[in-house]
């Protein structure tokens, strides 16, 4: 008899606290919930065993990653569909959180299946990857940041996006031949060979990954940029120097935690030279929006994320002036979703590349990111800020539509 599913929809409605937002359909092919909503596949009893253990977003995440749990058709559409419903039935996306005797009753349930037993092992965590993973879901420039989106064209995609978001930056930093640029947490080199190449900027490209300086290393070397670009190993704790005209940190400040965020605040100012500004690029939340477990772990792992304000303030304290901030948070939307593109294009690769569970990992990872910046729980920004002179000269035109020169060299 095929009746998993009907048993099933009982305890995932307590645990969701209202009626099932998706149709169910379970390993022995029975199925139950509206037959017009996003349909989820539990491909194993390891989901319900895992959602015993661990109700809500996590349990669910686990299960998806783990393959005991599937999603027919797009992964994010499913997603919104779920938070919809959630939110039209009590005013928040988040599933209740389920009480001793509410999970008591769906383990009871599920006893009759058979599926009671030890918690499943987890599926595993993010973790460093090579080069060729990023090379893969990345743009030829490796930018792993919001690109810049300036035309809905349908010839324009994320390599043009990423060259724009790198011109604006250089724009912004006024950067001309010869002016000394810092790039704290340089990635894989994208905006640091840019400024390079296309301004000839004297660039000090900083990271902390060994990889990731061997590979801007080789970059700088295939271009010919050496007389332009140093690369080194290094925290932003431990750089020493400034009178630089620019410093660049684009979405580096949210891997810094909290506690340390002043001090990284304060090597952007004292790496300035009186006149020299900063450009920080940075992932926020919306006021009062906590992270939640679901974005903390599989959209937003070690990333310390807080309110545009509370950054600009930070930034203030430390003495530079803010001058401007760009939302770019629907700019995200479009690049994840050019990400993700190339995940699913490429999705034997990356298994292959990374493993099953890694690349289901990130699939949800994408999936979650681009609903997140939809939604505004999520969105990026580009703050530009100056350090004034002691006697409070900002040296900044008047006006902002001076503020941002042409390039002084044509694209080459």
């Amino acid at each position: 008899m095929s009746d998993a599913a009907p048993t099933i929809a009982p305890i995932a409605e307590r645990l969701l606290g209202g009626p099932l937002p998706v149709r169910l359909r379970a390993w022995d092919g029975s199925e139950a919930g509206p037959p017009d909503a996003p349909r989820v596949l539990l491909t194993s009893p390891r989901a319900v065993r895992r959602l015993l253990w661990q109700p809500g977003e996590l349990g669910l995440a686990e299960a998806y990653i783990s393959g005991d749990l599937d999603v027919e058709g797009d992964l994010t559409d499913g997603l919104r569909a779920v938070r919809h419903a959630l939110r039209e039935r009590s005013g928040t996306a988040t599933p209740p959180r389920a009480t001793l005797a509410t999970r008591a009753r769906a383990a009871a349930r599920a006893a009759r299946l058979g599926v009671i037993g030890p918690p499943p092992r987890a599926a595993g965590h993010h973790h460093a990857f090579p080069s060729e993973f990023y090379e893969r879901l990345l743009d030829p420039s490796m930018a792993y940041s919001c690109a810049y989106w300036t035309s809905h064209d349908p010839s324009y995609g994320l390599a043009d996006a990423q060259r724009d978001k790198l011109e604006v930056i250089c724009r912004k930093l006024a950067l001309v031949p010869g002016a000394r640029l810092l790039d704290i947490g340089c990635g894989w080199g994208a905006l640091a060979l840019y400024a390079a190449d296309r301004h000839k900027a004297q660039v000090t490209a900083v990271t902390s990954v060994p990889e990731e300086r061997d590979f801007v290393r080789e970059r700088v070397d295939e271009l010919g940029l050496g007389q332009f670009v140093e690369v080194v190993l290094s925290d932003h704790r431990d750089l020493d120097g400034g009178m630089y005209e620019a410093v660049a940190c684009v979405e580096t400040g949210e891997r810094v935690g909290h506690d340390q965020y002043p001090y990284l605040a304060r090597t952007l100012h004292g790496m300035l030279r009186p006149g020299g500004r900063a450009l920080v690029q940075q992932m926020s939340r919306a006021p009062g929006t906590p992270g939640g477990a679901f974005i903390e772990t599989y959209v937003a792992p070690g990333l310390h994320t807080r309110p545009l304000g509370e950054t600009i303030g930070l930034l203030e304290a430390a003495g530079l002036e803010v001058r401007s901030s760009e939302s770019l948070r629907e700019h995200y939307v479009r690049t994840v979703g050019a990400w993700r593109e190339a995940l699913e294009t490429q999705w034997d690769a990356f298994r292959l590349l990374a493993g099953e569970h890694t690349a289901r990992r990130w699939r949800l990872h994408l999936a979650g990111g681009a609903l997140a910046f939809e939604e505004r729980r999520m969105g990026v920004d580009q703050i530009l800020a100056v350090r004034p002179t002691a006697r409070g000269v900002s040296g900044m035109p008047d006006t902002p539509a001076d503020w941002y020169p042409a390039p002084a060299l044509e694209a080459v």
